[in-house]
């Protein structure tokens, strides 16, 4: 009677690579011709560590291993096997004529996908093979798409995250406009806070997520009436208290988000006026009370505002600046700072030629 023959995976795939191992040249020689008239590509090796040096640079599809061999055995082979990365996921299937259920219980932890007691029919090894095969195909497949998924994933979140930077940026420079101040100047002070952040020895991570928080740190002046923000002359005390809420305000825009990002930047909004001597607000923090992004910002911002053009004042000179910043050291800015944002003055001052208001 004619059965019918039910095609396998691997019939559609390039023909497979076996690995032999066995000690026995002519078990090696028999398995190899009947494989290789099943179209199998088939190597042989004769011990445990022919075997290993082969699969370095052989790379099988599926090794048939024999476990009594002198030097490396075929459970200690196939540990190393699955020791190594690059090898671990070969399916490995024990030929053996150890046949007692310890000794296949013994295969299977040492890594064997399967264990064929000899003497063997060969229609049966190779229906092993083609199953083993066929299984290894489907995880390969599923591997595949798995960092197939995963690059997508990665490649969404990315452009999600850019398109919340983005948000975040214009978000600043709006605030910025409304003051009356130009967008640059958040650019610029992002700028500086970046290096200034790195200058201080803080993780790559940490100095983009400063870059990218410190343009909100003002963002609650949308909250503030414009007879008060756009007002050209002081403000009475009601109008000052008033002001100050800008940081809270901000506070309140940014917050509720689990970004770091967005978290980072709600801390900034409500502590950027906070000063090293405790005198700020709005709580009155007092030196590493305040927060290191804070304190970062503060000298940025107060550089870059009084070497810029406003509505209500020419552009100081660098030397006035630096004066007012040495008078400020200890006050208003922290010391060690100050020291540091000195010694990075020359990158500084390019950043604001760079990004200059036109």
């Amino acid at each position: 009677m004619i059965t019918k023959h039910h095609k396998t995976i691997t019939e559609d795939l390039p023909p497979s690579t076996l690995l032999i191992v066995d000690d026995v040249p002519t078990n090696l020689k028999v398995l190899a011709a009947y494989l290789q008239n099943h179209h199998f590509k088939v190597r042989i090796a004769q011990d445990g560590e022919d075997a290993l040096e082969q699969v370095s640079y052989a790379h099988p599809d599926l090794i048939l291993m024999d476990v009594m061999m002198p030097k490396l055995d075929g459970f200690e082979t196939c540990r190393c096997l699955r020791e190594n990365p690059l090898t671990c996921d070969i399916p490995v299937i024990f030929m053996s004529a150890l046949s007692e259920t310890f000794d296949k219980i013994a295969g299977f932890k040492a890594g064997g996908v399967d264990y064929i007691t000899k003497p063997f029919q060969y229609e049966e090894v190779l229906a092993r093979v083609n199953t083993h095969l066929t299984l290894k195909h489907l995880k390969d497949q599923i591997k595949t798409q798995n960092l197939l998924l995963e690059k997508r994933v990665q490649e969404r979140t990315a452009e999600l995250e850019e398109t919340r930077r983005q948000i975040i940026r214009s978000l600043g420079i709006a605030a910025e406009y409304r003051d009356n101040e130009t967008g640059l100047h958040v650019v610029r002070m992002a700028k500086y806070a970046a290096h200034l952040a790195a200058a201080l020895n803080l993780p790559a991570a940490h100095c983009e997520i400063i870059m990218q928080a410190s343009p909100m740190h003002d963002v609650g002046k949308i909250g503030i009436p414009d007879h008060i923000l756009l007002k050209q002359g002081s403000l009475t005390e009601t109008e000052w208290i008033i002001m100050k809420t800008h940081t809270t305000i901000g506070e309140k825009i940014l917050s509720g988000s689990r970004s770091e990002l967005l978290e980072t930047a709600a801390l900034l909004a409500r502590t950027h006026h906070e000063r090293w001597d405790g005198s700020g607000y709005p709580d009155g923090l007092r030196g590493e009370e305040i927060p290191l992004i804070s304190r970062v910002v503060a000298i940025c911002d107060v550089f870059d505002a009084l070497l810029s053009r406003r509505p209500y004042k020419a552009p100081w000179s660098l030397e006035k600046t630096l004066a007012y910043i040495d008078q400020q050291t200890g006050r208003h800015f922290e010391p060690q700072i100050v020291d540091v944002f000195k010694a990075q003055l020359p990158t500084m001052l390019d950043i604001h030629q760079c990004y200059a208001d036109e």
